[in-house]
């Protein structure tokens, strides 16, 4: 069961998450814990969480995931929902808990994006942009078959695309980022502003599926940022899907059916009205799965390749 595996490991600003891949795309031994706030906590928790998967397993190789900004080529991560890491050097860590295991460091939404096209929705499609809408909005691109992070390790980062310089400010320091219209928190705020009394995006989705009007106008005005910047992505690099996970996202037709139909108002060129959109299949597995298809798709000298 735990031969010839990688460790796959998935860090958001709720949960890290664990486990041991094969090259099937198999889960064995997956694990998750809360994200501590800080270190020396967060750290802790990671390194003590590898070391439960690992055991006596010998990974021949670790991906990471993580929240960004990351910078693969330092090793190191800034994410913007773990304020504990600063320019932190994950890689290192990482492989100080498991020595002599080689680790590639991706992007969250990346990894996503890589396991939705490798073993979910995202089968079958050239190339694919994959959005996590929960705290967030993140976004990943796999063009032409393949994972693509930019230099730096970050392409693809939908939810900070502006949508209109004119509006809400953005976590990001910009304005009328597609973040500050359509993650969890945003669209709360925004239907708190107008008298909505509910407590989370959780109690929104629901108050948006039994009718209550704020609520639909919130998921309305956020999906409709969504579609703008799906547009400018589907212009730009071509995708032919979209697939949509996350927290938020688990809100079903909620957020797919508005979404759907401002992307069939709004797009006007032939091959971007093309763009289907699919929920995630994989679920919470999405990052961990795209984590081991990096590690698995790492050159490694005598390594066997994994098409």
């Amino acid at each position: 069961m735990t031969q010839h595996v990688v460790l796959a490991v998935d860090i958001g600003g709720t949960k890290l998450g664990a486990g041991l891949v094969d090259a099937e795309g198999h889960v064995h031994r997956h694990a998750e814990v809360p994200t501590p706030a800080a270190e020396p906590e967060l750290g802790a928790a990671l390194t003590g969480l590898i070391d439960a998967v690992v055991d006596s397993a010998a990974p021949f190789a670790a991906g990471v995931a993580c929240a960004g900004p990351v910078d693969p080529a330092r090793g190191t991560v800034s994410p913007v929902n773990i304020p504990g890491w600063r320019d932190f050097p994950l890689v290192d860590l990482v492989a100080g808990t498991v020595p002599g295991v080689p680790v590639t460091l991706v992007g969250d939404a990346v990894a996503a994006a890589l396991g939705e096209h490798w073993l979910g929705a995202g089968r079958g499609a050239r190339s694919l942009l994959g959005i996590v809408v929960s705290t967030g909005v993140g976004g990943g691109l796999v063009l032409d078959g393949a994972a693509y992070s930019g230099p730096s390790g970050n392409a693809g980062h939908i939810g900070h695309t502006v949508v209109d310089p004119a509006g809400p400010p953005c976590v990001c320091g910009a304005r009328g980022c597609v973040e500050a219209y359509a993650s969890g928190p945003s669209m709360v705020r925004w239907a708190r502003e107008r008298g909505w009394a509910g407590d989370d995006a959780r109690a929104l989705a629901e108050s948006a599926a039994s009718g209550e009007p704020t609520a639909v106008a919130a998921f309305d005005r956020g999906t409709e940022a969504l579609a703008r910047g799906i547009i400018a992505t589907a212009t730009l690099c071509d995708v032919d899907r979209v697939v949509i996970g996350g927290g938020v996202a688990a809100a079903g037709p909620v957020l797919l059916d508005p979404l759907r139909t401002h992307l069939e108002r709004a797009a006007t060129l032939g091959y971007v009205k093309r763009v289907t959109v699919a929920p995630s299949t994989l679920g919470r597995h999405g990052g961990l799965l795209g984590a081991a298809r990096t590690a698995l798709l790492a050159p490694r000298p005598g390594a066997p390749a994994y098409a």
